[in-house]
């Protein structure tokens, strides 16, 4: 007959919920895992199988009951790593996001939007079909299980413990959230560029025919314009995504880092 003692029990739950907790953060934060669309069972179910494989190899957790002060601190603590690890590459997803809200603003279909549900709100067009590029290349270049690897490696970078959260690394997130603002021109820079040419080209036109119906030339123009360069800076804008990826996942570790 199989038996355990209270203490094996105990020692077996603790080494399973701290991992646990720091895993199932990321994977709400993260993009893709986190998506709304994606069911709360299947989150969980994911988050506990990465732990059930991963956890053997951890090492010893510290023996602190999960409903004590310090277990809450350590609980909060967790959550908080896995939280910053996700919304650092979730940042990547909402520069692009930005990069498509400013195009689609220049080519004139800032008024084209519709409910997006992983959102909550109305998103551009433009901005919804980039950011399925990205979901694209983002699964097309093993995201996922780099981003997988990647809270492995955290549990090196930062053990579990009672060890207090440095300040650097909050710091360190918001100024990595201006990457949005950095990355989102960049990305949407050649359709910008393609449409100031259009616009003065329309202005210099208006100018040179005054009787011409700008308003009813002018929107087409710039519509196909902008799909035109957005077409033709596909093949472009993939190696950029890629390096802003990674550059996310470098990050996503380096926060850990800088909290520890």
């Amino acid at each position: 007959m199989i038996s355990f003692t209270q203490a094996q029990l105990y020692a077996w739950l603790t080494a399973f919920i701290w991992p646990l907790i720091r895993i199932l953060a990321l994977i709400t934060a993260a993009p893709v895992f986190g998506n709304t669309v994606v069911p709360t069972r299947v989150k969980i179910a994911l988050a506990v199988a990465v732990t059930v494989l991963v956890s053997p190899v951890l090492g010893p957790m510290p023996q602190i009951d999960p409903g004590s002060i310090p277990g809450l601190f350590i609980i909060i603590q967790q959550i908080v790593i896995g939280a910053a690890m996700g919304l650092s590459m979730q940042i990547v997803f909402v520069a692009v996001e930005m990069a498509g809200n400013i195009t689609g603003l220049q080519m004139g279909l800032g008024f084209a939007t519709f409910y997006d549900p992983a959102s909550g709100g109305s998103t551009a067009v433009i901005a919804q079909y980039l950011n399925l590029v990205a979901t694209l290349i983002f699964l097309a270049i093993n995201g996922h299980l780099i981003m997988i690897s990647t809270i492995v490696d955290s549990f090196t970078a930062f053990p579990i413990g009672d060890a207090p959260l440095h300040g650097a690394g909050p710091l360190a997130l918001a100024h990595w959230g201006g990457r949005i603002f950095v990355d989102g021109l960049l990305l949407s820079l050649p359709m910008l560029g393609a449409l100031l040419i259009t616009n003065i080209a329309l202005a210099v036109l208006t100018k040179a025919a005054p009787q011409l119906n700008i308003f009813a030339v002018g929107f087409p123009i710039t519509l196909a314009v902008g799909m035109g360069v957005l077409t033709l800076s596909l093949p472009y804008f993939m190696p950029v995504l890629d390096r802003l990826m990674g550059d996310g996942f470098q990050f996503m570790l380096k926060a850990v880092k800088m909290l520890h």
